[in-house]
């Protein structure tokens, strides 16, 4: 008798922060392409001009590479894991914080 065993890889969700800077020549257009994209993983929050949180079971190179086709070459993206991070907000609205609470954790 042959037992086989496999190894299914987790798909749990993760929390990034993405930040991104649109160089000149920078248009409504451009942001509306970003912001449309980032809108739509399932859930998001956005706490501050060009900083967004997003919730998906994508990695971080994946998410990045998505946001890099919705930009210029001389624009900037930044996504970073904060899945589990501490943290801390002044100014940020109930709504924001309390999506931050939500997802956030580990």
């Amino acid at each position: 008798m042959i037992h086989i065993l496999l190894s299914i890889k987790s798909t749990k969700m993760k929390t990034y922060l993405i930040s991104y800077d649109l160089r000149i020549p920078e248009t409504s257009e451009d942001y509306q392409k970003i912001i449309k994209h980032i809108k739509s993983f399932s859930s998001w929050a956005k706490p501050l001009k060009s900083v967004w949180f997003i919730k998906t079971s994508k990695s971080v190179s994946e998410v990045r590479d998505e946001l890099n086709k919705e930009i210029d070459a001389n624009d900037g993206i930044l996504v970073i894991d904060v899945t589990g991070a501490n943290w801390g907000t002044i100014g940020v609205s109930k709504e924001v914080t309390d999506w931050m609470e939500e997802h956030l954790e580990e």
